[in-house]
């Protein structure tokens, strides 16, 4: 299984959003919370100062365009006060007061903007890879797409194609549900496609805009959590089943892992008002499940040279630095300290998704990796599921 992986591009949201904005607008609005006076605590433990979104702040918290009783609404209440004995005076101005509360954006308001959004930096990430590895859009022979916050149908593979003007006969592969894996899951695809046709040619495009989860309403921990931590970024990068002068990565090899009986720990649930990210305090745990399966699938696959063989840099996105923690304190005594920090560097500025693999791969390229440098990739994604990979910087 070699493949090659050209340096990716990474493009991200060009509206910072600071965590004290956010601090300031859910404090605002939940000033009763159970967790209000935590919150300047629990946001400092993020580590995340600010973030980018592909959408500013402002578009997130707005309220909907319609009033709090809707169009289904008006009617059925005007009946029931009319039914109680209001005079059609009173009737109108309870109604004018009704449609003046702000409603909740509705899924369709929070959705669109950020499909385009999704589109238009995927656009722009993919053009960049290609200028990166020096092929134009007709060398493509396959086109692996995610995007996980902003489903449509055609979706985000037929949108590229046709902004891109891709060759008709290009292998359109899209993967809306793969979340946080996105990165590793389609190098592991994209090299099983170059092992099959060493000449083909693969364009990966991952588009993630976080932000919609960013429910004003929501006043549990876990939802002031998803506020804090989330972050939007479109990237690309180019595959090839044979090196190329700008290829920087070789993978050997893929490992993937599903843990049963996990898949209500995090899950994306839509609603009238948009998509809510729904996580259980339970996930760090069952995320550390999968790190020590692959573990394991690092020690036999390197069992006849356990003394001497080690990653030189571990691009890892586990879905936040606790579970970076436990891989710390759970990979061998013998590694070299510092293989996370290139991970730890991206989460200081959010939890990318599934683009998160790919940026950590572009800070390891920037930093400057020496040829021959021993790499694991490892991704996490509701599920449970887990992919990794392994191979060489060149």
């Amino acid at each position: 299984m070699a493949a090659y992986v050209c340096a990716p591009a990474v493009i991200h949201g060009e509206h910072s959003v600071k965590t004290s904005e956010i601090v300031a607008e859910v404090r605002d609005r939940h000033p009763d919370a159970a967790w209000a006076p935590r919150i300047d605590g629990i946001a400092a433990g993020t580590g995340i100062e600010s973030r980018g979104w592909m959408l500013p702040l402002e578009s997130a918290v707005a309220p909907g365009n319609g009033g709090v009783l809707g169009t289904a609404g008006a009617g059925p209440a005007q009946e029931s006060l009319v039914r109680e004995g209001f005079t059609q005076q009173d009737v109108d101005r309870v109604m004018a007061a009704l449609e003046a509360i702000p409603a909740p954006q509705t899924v369709q308001e929070r959705t669109a903007p950020a499909w385009e959004a999704v589109r238009s930096y995927g656009e722009r990430a993919a053009r960049g890879a290609l200028q990166i590895a020096g092929i134009d859009a007709a060398d493509v022979d396959c086109l692996i797409t995610s995007n996980s916050t902003t489903p449509a149908l055609p979706g985000l593979d037929i949108a590229l194609a046709n902004q891109l003007r891709l060759r008709e006969d290009a292998m359109l592969l899209p993967a809306t549900q793969w979340a946080c894996i996105a990165g590793t899951r389609s190098l592991a695809l994209a090299a099983d496609l170059v092992a099959a046709d060493p000449d083909r040619v693969v364009l990966v495009v991952i588009a993630e805009a976080l932000s919609t989860t960013y429910q004003p309403a929501d006043d549990t921990l876990e939802s002031l959590i998803v506020r804090l931590l989330f972050a939007d970024t479109a990237v690309a990068a180019v595959v090839t089943g044979r090196p190329r002068r700008e290829s920087v990565l070789r993978l050997d090899a893929s490992w993937n892992h599903t843990l049963h009986g996990t898949q209500d720990l995090h899950r994306l649930e839509t609603r009238s008002d948009g998509t809510h990210f729904v996580m259980d305090r339970r996930g760090p745990r069952a995320v550390q499940e999968t790190v020590t399966a692959m573990w394991e699938w690092l020690r036999v696959r390197y069992e006849d040279s356990p003394d001497s063989w080690h990653p030189d840099v571990l691009l890892a996105h586990p879905g936040g630095t606790r579970v970076l923690e436990y891989m710390e304190q759970t990979m061998p005594d013998t590694w070299p300290s510092g293989l996370l920090d290139h991970s730890r560097d991206s989460y200081t500025s959010g939890n990318r998704g599934g683009a998160a693999v790919f940026d950590i791969m572009r800070r390891a390229h920037d930093a400057g990796q020496r040829p021959g440098s021993r790499t694991v990739l490892y991704a996490a994604a509701p599920g449970l599921t887990a992919t990794a990979l392994e191979g060489e910087w060149l």
